[in-house]
């Protein structure tokens, strides 16, 4: 689509139980315990050449995501835990990048962008970072095929429409859960006293 540079990161190895919902890995991936940065990066450099791809095994962390998202025009978020995406806000709104969120659970996920442009931020959706436990996650209620791919779909449409400066980039939050067939739209308005923004 016109993208000419990927920094794929992610500190995690490829696993059988990874495949019903991540379809760019394979069997062969997962047996010889493949990064799943790595295998990532074999795919799709399969898939177009012209690309230029940075496979990254790595935690995101404190100490280094200021060093991976300086010289990117986009971060596109892939996470499956909120310490992450805290810092994945932080940073881009310190240095002034765009970031499209996506989260999936069970059967549903939303997805939001989070602009550059006086909007609010994850902290003003978030205010806090919720406590360990309160929140199901992939391990404990596990996550259904269909979703990943819905969510995953519309945060490249979002990503398309940044980067092109289009003018249907999607200001709201999207919740949608296919278990339960629903979609909702939710305002997400600037916390005055946010301590990111």
């Amino acid at each position: 689509s016109g993208i000419g540079f990927v920094r794929i990161i992610d500190r995690d190895f490829v696993e059988k139980i990874n495949l019903q919902r991540q379809i760019l890995f394979t069997e062969k991936d997962a047996e010889e315990c493949l990064p799943k940065a790595e295998a990532a990066y074999q795919k799709l450099s399969q898939a177009n050449s012209e690309i230029e791809l940075e496979p990254i095994i790595s935690d995101v962390n404190s100490s280094n995501i200021e060093d991976y998202i300086k010289d990117v025009d986009l971060v596109m978020d892939g996470t499956d835990n909120f310490e992450t995406r805290f810092l994945i806000n932080e940073a881009c709104q310190k240095h002034g990048i765009n970031w499209v969120y996506g989260g999936v659970i069970a059967g549903g996920g939303a997805t939001m962008n989070f602009l550059n442009d006086g909007g609010p931020c994850f902290r003003c959706f978030m205010p806090n970072m919720p406590t360990p436990g309160s929140y199901p996650t992939c391990s404990t209620v596990g996550v259904i095929n269909p979703i990943t791919g819905i969510i995953a779909s519309y945060e490249v449409a979002e990503a398309m429409k940044i980067l092109i400066g289009s003018p249907q980039i999607r200001r709201k939050y999207m919740a949608i859960d296919v278990w339960e067939n629903t979609v909702d739209f939710i305002e997400i308005e600037k916390l005055p006293d946010c301590p990111v923004c």
